[in-house]
């Protein structure tokens, strides 16, 4: 019995030693794995629910254009509220089930308009708020989903606010700590774009003005923008440091000095067509914006 124990050892360490001394064995590679199933598009379109807002108004403007000044202005009117940017874009719904989809269709509803659902409760929400009558939003980013916010609200109404695309680039090259000349330029000119496209393309549903005008000519401004909303002329709305608007904070819209003083600052003067040229140059005229000299 004891013998049969020693030799069973013995064979074993020879197995052992075979296997060290021998070449080596290579891993077996893993099995590849399957290839992820793409998301398929989404077939089902759902109808327009009813909104608890059925017009909202919007403004639409580039970054650095004076649209938190507008939002004060507007805000201090005692029938419209003005909060702070909401962002809407980012807000967003996401189904995380293939049957979590079908489940909506079978209420007639979508992932598209679920969004559009929140963004019209959120509005509504802060309108029952602030027991005014009127919501304005005012996120420059609208600009930029002008067609997604007016398939959501087919009648809602449209502030578009310019400023002289040269006069963006300063404000943008003096407020970053590491400017890149070149990724301003198209950042201004991608919102320019979209403003041109709702400037010429609005129509009654939306009303033009300029910052310049707005902090030159507050008073006659503000009246054509209560005259668009059919709102009464508000002489208070130019002091809107009387009035509470919330944290000036980032990401929430301006938060400089100049809107925290209380007061309409007039426009930075400079020379704004300084090496505005191309497609820039060409929307700086289609607005107004004649060159010096």
């Amino acid at each position: 019995m004891r013998m049969n124990t020693v030799g069973k050892g013995l064979r074993r360490r020879g197995r052992l030693m075979a296997q060290a001394l021998g070449p080596r064995r290579r891993a077996p590679r893993p099995s590849p794995a399957p290839p992820r199933a793409k998301a398929r598009p989404e077939a089902y379109r759902a109808p327009r629910a009813p909104r608890l807002v059925p017009s909202p108004v919007f403004v639409l403007s580039s970054v650095r254009s004076g649209s938190t000044l507008l939002r004060v202005l507007l805000n201090s009117h005692p029938e419209i509220r003005a909060p702070h940017e909401m962002h809407l874009r980012t807000l967003r719904v996401e189904l995380t089930r293939p049957y979590s989809a079908k489940a909506m269709e079978g209420l007639e509803l979508d992932r598209r308009e679920l969004e559009h659902l929140l963004w019209d409760r959120v509005l509504h929400m802060e309108l029952e708020r602030s027991g005014k009558r009127v919501i304005v939003d005012k996120t420059p980013a609208n600009a930029l989903i002008r067609d997604r916010l007016a398939d959501c609200w087919p009648d809602a109404r449209f502030l578009v606010l310019l400023r002289h695309p040269g006069a963006v680039v300063s404000s943008l090259v003096n407020r970053r700590k590491e400017p890149d000349l070149d990724a301003i330029h198209a950042e201004v000119l991608d919102y320019g774009e979209a403003l041109e496209a709702a400037r010429t393309g609005l129509g009654a549903a939306g009303h033009v003005l300029r910052y310049e005008d707005l902090t030159a000519e507050p008073a006659g401004t503000a009246r054509g923008i209560c005259e668009f909303l059919g709102v009464e002329w508000a002489p208070e709305m130019l002091d809107y440091g009387a009035h509470d608007h919330g944290t000036f904070r980032p990401h929430l819209g301006d938060w400089s000095s100049n809107i925290k003083s209380g007061r309409i600052q007039p426009a930075r003067a400079g020379d704004h067509d300084a090496g505005l040229t191309g497609r820039l140059a060409e929307l700086a005229e289609l607005w107004g914006y004649r060159r010096a000299g």
